[in-house]
């Protein structure tokens, strides 16, 4: 069961907060919640060192046999405990993450998706499903109708009515999208932070099903040069207007042997 991956920081000189990481038994991708500059986060270790943390216990977990909205919270609680003395994580830019956990179970896989990462399924039928938390998503479309600045979102984070990332708050894991199916029906999947997704969601250069062929076909860090390109193509952001110019960028691609 082959698997190939690729990350990218958006920036040489900052930390990668996204996170990626493979076992036998499964593979567990983070994109870390970045706040904004010169923003207080609550915590004095930063993005990084928590999606690290965070990322490890869920690979861990994914080795079990546990459900894996069970395995979210009680990583989500573990990793709490290990900064809650230095850092204030009742701050709501605490540090958080999406989530991406897929595990192979007897003759099926198992998938969880948490925010806005995707978890993208081709079927033996050559069709590829999305699977992703389009909460966010429609959030910012009914504060855009209403009128209310892109910033306006941060406030709906972890909070009853809005979008949930895994943060200090085990609440979220029940709030995570969980499935399963047959493996004998599925040729391969991917799993993207949204920085490699940017092609289909922001840039409108890819379908869902052009990016995971190009992952496929070419590789998933051909996946990442075809968003630096669309980037580095508007570096103003007029023609698509986007949080950061350039964003972290993680895929990872499993397809049958």
């Amino acid at each position: 069961m082959p698997f190939h991956l690729a990350t990218e920081p958006g920036s040489p000189d900052r930390d990668n907060e996204d996170f990626v990481a493979i076992t036998a038994d499964g593979a567990v991708l983070l994109d870390g919640a970045s706040a904004p500059p010169d923003t207080d986060i609550g915590c004095v270790h930063g993005v990084a060192w928590f999606t690290r943390r965070l990322g490890g216990l869920l690979l861990a977990g994914v080795a079990g046999e546990r459900p894996l909205r069970e395995i979210l919270a009680e990583a989500v609680t573990t990793v709490s405990g290990l900064h809650r003395d230095t850092c204030d994580l009742s701050e709501q830019e605490t540090p958080s993450a999406t989530v991406v956990m897929v595990r192979f179970r007897g003759p099926h896989l198992e998938h969880l998706v948490l925010s806005d990462s995707v978890l993208l399924l081709e079927h033996t039928d050559g069709s590829v499903q999305p699977l992703t938390d389009t909460r966010l998503d429609d959030l910012r479309a009914d504060l855009a109708r209403r009128g209310r600045p892109p910033s306006a979102i941060r406030a709906y984070r972890n909070v009853p009515g809005g979008f949930w990332t895994a943060g200090a708050d085990p609440r979220a894991a029940d709030e995570a999208l969980v499935g399963s199916l047959p493996l004998t029906g599925l040729r391969g999947w991917a799993a993207l932070t949204d920085g490699a997704t940017r092609g289909v969601e922001v840039f409108g250069s890819q379908t869902w099903e052009g990016c995971y062929a190009l992952g496929v076909g070419a590789g998933p860090a051909a996946i990442i040069e075809h968003v630096r390109a669309m980037e580095s193509g508007d570096p103003d952001q007029r023609r698509h207007p986007r949080g950061k110019d350039r964003d972290d960028a993680t895929a990872l691609i499993w397809t049958r042997a």
